[in-house]
């Protein structure tokens, strides 16, 4: 295990290769599963916010269930997630004409409609956070539909941590980010030494 800062990181993280393989995979994740995206509360009133630009984004059907269901959900354990449709795709995901999943919300980010990239939970997969009181748990999450990514990754030698180095500084700063790579050669160099 790693530790930087207040968080806790699992080995995984420095040892998996891992990097998005779209072509293969169809963005799956905004589509498979049984939850939305999971929400941190401080995203809760953002996605309000910024509903209105995302909108045009959407697709009719998300938009519809958005409006009527609300754009998130309380679950059975007490986390908030995006609202899904009929239990499936996020409402914001949006399928091409090649059946690829992509997010309205990065879409409408991409085109300097909002400054919210996307929540932090997507930007972060296949990393998953669970709070606790003193500390956070960054653990690799293992999903059938992300092999491809697994596969990409072996094949450009990209690791979880490499690959997620973009939405990592975002959620815990650039600094924390340098430590975690720091980090990660000394728990290297114990790996050559056993």
């Amino acid at each position: 295990m790693l530790i930087v800062e207040n968080a806790y990181i699992s080995d995984d993280i420095a040892e998996y290769y891992f990097k998005c393989d779209l072509e293969r995979c169809k963005g799956a994740c905004c589509e498979a599963g049984d939850l939305g995206a999971p929400l941190e509360e401080n995203e809760l009133s953002i996605l309000e916010q910024i509903f209105e630009q995302i909108k045009p984004f959407m697709s009719e059907k998300g938009r519809k269930v958005a409006e009527k269901q609300g754009l998130y959900i309380l679950d059975s354990d007490g986390d908030f997630s995006t609202t899904t449709i009929e239990g499936k795709e996020c409402v914001f995901a949006v399928e091409d004409e090649k059946g690829t999943w992509a997010c309205a919300i990065e879409k409408a980010f991409q085109e300097g409609k909002i400054d919210f990239p996307k929540p932090i939970s997507c930007h972060l997969y296949p990393i998953r956070i669970t709070k606790y009181d003193q500390y956070e748990a960054l653990n690799y999450h293992r999903w059938q539909v992300c092999s491809p990514a697994c596969v990409l990754g072996k094949k450009m030698q990209v690791r979880v941590f490499e690959f997620l180095k973009e939405p990592l500084i975002r959620k815990y700063g650039k600094a924390w980010y340098e430590k975690l790579c720091q980090e990660v050669t000394k728990w290297e160099k114990r790996r050559i030494n056993r």
